[in-house]
């Protein structure tokens, strides 16, 4: 193990109140995450100013640092070294301060938990099927498609689409073990409730809905039950990965240790697959569908306005921590329509902010410091992460924040008037242009929606900030001329 990050690990020890106060080490994409005995001890000045860190803050008890991209890993191993901590912890829903959370927060905690632990795969489907499409589209260099013009490559096109419509096509498997595991139970358990969902021997989901093929109906206990597949079930997946860990930790708890082992799969899935057809399939894919119609009606009634809003707060939302729901709504969106008109929202929603950090940057040139953190920010912005540039600039100074807002409301209108959609959703920023729907010059909308987006950005932060700072500068002078004159009055007397 390298000391690359020592320092570091030895300013957060000393600046969080010390090793005791630290029940937890954890990090997602970006932050580097403490769960504190006591958040009052933690000096977040001297924190924010740790090597490295581009801000620092508190959401839902627990302190986040902003490192950025793949340098909060190797951060994250020192400092669990470090402090000599177990990597192996039980979760963090066993924690005094999960215990604290409202049911709510409690709610989108697990939901992130569920889908940063696949979110490679998601990744991995959504850029090759940009691939795929990028490949075999016609009319994005020259009539014929980059397959027709180079016949050899036909081969590996059918292998990236195999490899990406593969991915999507059992993401309910792959969402069923990641919640099961997130819940508590035993993974392998979520992944054999998967494989149910989409057996072969099911009608399939799609052909039932668009009528051209009819399912077995099964009698369970006088119940008619429709023998229907569960592709595309992303909240079905969720829901009944929650269920299989709960029956499998109940039926674990209550059986006798002699029988356990052999007794308690058995029950969990046999269980699981009666709720599953009876209850969850039903009522989730209700929910399922009303999500995707409630997006629908947004799109077709609230038109211009509708796109503005979303792109507009799309960022506040990622505040909050409540983006996380998003990979369950376009999954079940993608699934149901084919395409996702979301993810190019998101994507200038996050560009729109890194324009407002270079906005920022212009303001501040001569502050070797700020440029540090801006570039970086910037540069993770590219890559469709915005944690950095939200916490460590624009959340921090605000008005970058309401410019980035503003211009990706601006942005989010273009993408209306365009019809650009995506394929594919996971990703967004610059990997986002290969899982643009081609359709209508998707690819060159993209460029334009994005160039707008990060154009105003700058724009908007700048001309903001110049007035903002404009008035902070008088408000300044008039605060030091009052308290000049007070000094003066009072050595008069």
């Amino acid at each position: 193990m390298s000391n690359k990050y020592n320092d570091i690990s030895k300013d957060l020890e000393k600046y969080v109140g010390g090793k005791d106060n630290i029940q937890r080490v954890t990090h997602c994409a970006t932050r580097l995450r403490l769960v504190l005995k006591d958040n009052s001890k933690a000096d977040m000045k001297k924190i924010e100013g740790v090597r490295l860190a581009k801000g620092a803050f508190v959401a839902g008890d627990q302190l986040q640092i902003v490192f950025g991209a793949g340098l909060v890993n190797g951060i994250h191993e020192e400092l669990v070294d470090y402090l000599q901590m177990d990597k192996n912890m039980e979760g963090i829903q066993k924690t005094e301060t999960f215990q604290k959370q409202n049911p709510f927060q409690k709610f989108i905690k697990s939901i992130s938990d569920v889908f940063i632990e696949i979110m490679p795969c998601i990744l991995a489907a959504a850029l090759l099927m940009g691939l795929t499409s990028l490949l075999s589209t016609q009319g994005l260099f020259g009539k014929q498609s980059i397959v027709e013009h180079f016949p050899a490559v036909s081969g590996l096109n059918n292998v990236v689409s195999i490899a990406s419509s593969g991915i999507f096509a059992f993401l309910p498997l792959i969402v069923a073990y990641s919640a099961t595991k997130r819940f508590g139970g035993r993974p392998a358990l979520g992944l054999a409730i998967g494989a149910i969902m989409v057996h072969p021997n099911l009608a399939d989901a799609f052909q039932v809905a668009s009528g051209n093929a009819s399912a077995d109906v099964a009698n369970v206990f006088g119940l008619k039950v429709e023998l229907v597949g569960f592709q595309g079930g992303i909240i079905i997946a969720l829901m009944i990965g929650f269920v299989v860990a709960l029956l499998d930790k109940y039926f674990n708890r209550v059986l006798p240790d002699i029988i356990k082992f052999v007794f308690t799969p058995m029950l969990t899935i046999l269980v699981s697959s009666l709720l599953l057809f009876t209850i969850i399939g039903p009522f989730g894919r209700l929910l399922g569908d009303g999500l995707t119609n409630s997006l629908l009606w947004m799109a077709e009634n609230l038109g211009v306005f509708g796109y503005m809003i979303f792109a507009g707060v799309q960022q506040i939302i990622v505040i909050s921590g409540l983006h996380h729901t998003f990979g369950a709504i376009e999954g079940q969106l993608l699934a149901n329509t084919g395409r996702d008109f979301l993810n190019p929202l998101m994507s200038v929603a996050i560009v729109a902010q890194g324009g407002a950090v270079l906005g920022y940057m212009y303001l501040h040139f001569k502050n070797k410091k700020t440029k540090e953190i801006c570039i970086s920010a910037f540069v993770s912005i590219l890559f469709g992460i915005s944690e950095p540039a939200i916490f460590g600039v624009n959340l921090k100074y605000k008005y970058p924040l309401i410019a980035g807002c503003i211009a990706s409301s601006l942005a989010g209108a273009y993408v209306f008037f365009t019809q650009l959609t995506s394929v594919g959703f996971g990703t967004t920023g610059l990997p986002a242009f290969t899982i643009v729907d081609p359709a209508n010059n998707g690819y060159l909308h993209f460029v334009i929606s994005h160039l707008i987006a990060l154009a105003l950005g700058i724009i908007f932060a700048y001309g903001i900030g110049k007035i903002y700072e404009k008035k902070k500068s008088t408000e300044i002078i008039i605060e030091k001329d009052k308290s000049k004159k007070m000094v003066d009055a009072g050595e008069n007397i």
